[in-house]
């Protein structure tokens, strides 16, 4: 049993950019299901933290993304 300070808890951020989707064997592209705008959920310690002059991003993976927030 763990007091809920103590649980891993889910984070939220908007999404403000999205690659070409994922490479598959035959060289085509997988299409990305999220889109720019949209509000996502993801796992506390999922992606990478990265600071680009004063500004905080994580760089995720789509299967890191836990849902899509209306």
């Amino acid at each position: 049993m763990l007091p809920d300070t103590a649980k891993e808890q889910p984070q939220v951020g908007e999404v403000i950019q999205v690659g070409p989707g994922k490479h598959n064997d035959d060289g085509s592209y997988q299409a990305i299901e999220v889109k720019v705008g949209d509000k996502v959920l993801y796992s506390k310690y999922a992606g990478t933290e990265v600071k680009l002059g004063g500004d905080e991003f994580v760089l995720l993976s789509e299967k890191d993304i836990l849902a899509v927030l209306g």
